[in-house]
């Protein structure tokens, strides 16, 4: 009995010991199944959508924000010191040169002017006197009655009279030239600024505001400005070999109203400062609009806008591009079918659907369009290249 008892221990653990072997076995070829079938898979290269670089037309809006200002401007200040009593235009009046617009009241101008007068009145006395002298000595020194010296000194006399006549003159012009100042009248053709002082108010040129201002409007001014990095941009995308000639290839300009709205007549940009402000790290330009209506008025703040139109520009959808640390990317194919990012240069269309390349890309470059979330550098795709009309359907 002990004998069949030990051989039924034994027959149990050799059993036992098929049944792990067996397991183990089922359980290495499952795993083995599973990498056949998963392995492979995900290793696989998938699909992406790919497009091949090619030079294009693109038109583009750069806008500026700029301030107006009038051909010319003018400050309308008193040159004498007195009290204004008349004020003779409205402010945001349109006045014609040689128009009045104020006068200034000072009794010690006119009071000079009357002074010169009766000096001028003795002074011909004077002279008349002395001219009498003269004629009166001269056939006296002719007959030998009186010596030749009194005549001199009478003539010398009628000289000092005439000197003395004289300055009494410049004396009266001086004055009226004053009271002359106390008249003021408009230099220019323009329309009048603020009047900050009114009747009754004392004024003299060292007043730290102005009378009046006085602007002509017949053309404006639109001053803007670009910073160092629009002004790259800006020479990237405009055909011209220096600033100026690239200027004057320029569509017109288009002002856009405060409102919004656009004015109709259009404009021409010119240079303002060839040199970057250390302060500020921009360049200054103008536009010069004709203004016949007066709709324009100095001071206003406007939006220009210059149309470039670029024919050999490379544009790419803005869903084909990525940012990364302040960088915009993309993936590009390299001719093992493997993408490597490229980090790019842009300006933005108008309608936000693409971007203009200034640098990064070339004419040839193959680009990746879709599913950059799950694209790693170096990673080998299926470039299936597509369809360049619906690439481009909504480029402006």
């Amino acid at each position: 009995m002990i004998q069949r008892f030990c051989a039924s221990n034994s027959f149990n653990g050799y059993s036992k010991q098929i049944l792990l072997v067996s397991f183990l076995i089922g359980l290495f070829s499952c795993g083995e199944k599973k990498e056949k079938e998963f392995g492979p898979e995900m290793d696989k290269p998938k699909d992406y959508k790919v497009m091949k670089l090619g030079l294009r037309q693109a038109k583009i809006n750069l806008d500026f924000p700029a301030t107006i200002q009038g051909q010319q401007i003018i400050e309308i200040r008193p040159k004498v010191d007195g009290y204004v009593v008349a004020i003779y235009v409205k402010e945001g009046a349109t006045v014609k040169k040689g128009q009045l617009l104020f006068r200034i009241s000072n009794p010690q101008f006119e009071q000079e002017v009357v002074t010169a007068t009766a000096s001028i009145k003795s002074a011909v006395a004077n002279v008349d006197a002395a001219k009498m002298h003269v004629e009166k000595v001269k056939p006296l020194v002719e007959k030998d009655i009186v010596s030749k010296y009194e005549l001199e000194e009478a003539e010398y006399t009628l000289q000092a009279k005439e000197a003395a006549l004289a300055q009494a003159e410049a004396t009266l012009a001086n004055a009226q030239t004053n009271v002359g100042y106390t008249i003021l009248r408009s230099p220019e053709d323009g329309v009048i600024g603020l009047i900050p002082y009114k009747v009754g108010a004392l004024v003299n040129s060292s007043n730290p505001l102005a009378l009046t201002t006085l602007s002509n409007i017949d053309n404006v001014y639109a001053y803007y400005s670009m910073n160092e990095k629009q002004l790259l941009q800006f020479s990237a995308v405009t055909p011209g070999a220096t600033i100026q000639d690239k200027l004057t290839k320029l569509s017109p300009a288009i002002l856009l109203l405060a409102d919004g709205t656009e004015y109709q007549v259009r404009g021409k940009i010119e240079i303002a400062s060839g040199l970057i402000a250390t302060e500020t790290g921009s360049a200054s330009f103008k536009a010069i609009f004709p203004n016949p209506l007066g709709i324009i008025r100095s001071g206003a703040s406007a939006t220009l806008r210059i149309p470039t139109n670029i024919d050999t520009a490379l544009v790419i959808p803005q869903s084909a591009t990525y940012e990364l640390q302040d960088k915009r990317l993309v993936y590009i194919v390299t001719k093992d079918n493997k993408v490597s990012n490229v980090a790019i240069t842009t300006i933005p269309t108008d309608n936000g659907q693409y971007f203009i390349i200034t640098s990064g890309l070339k004419q040839g470059d193959t680009i990746v369009l879709e599913g950059l979330i799950g694209l790693k550098d170096n990673q080998q795709i299926i470039p299936k290249q597509a369809a360049i009309d619906s690439v481009y359907s909504k480029l402006p």
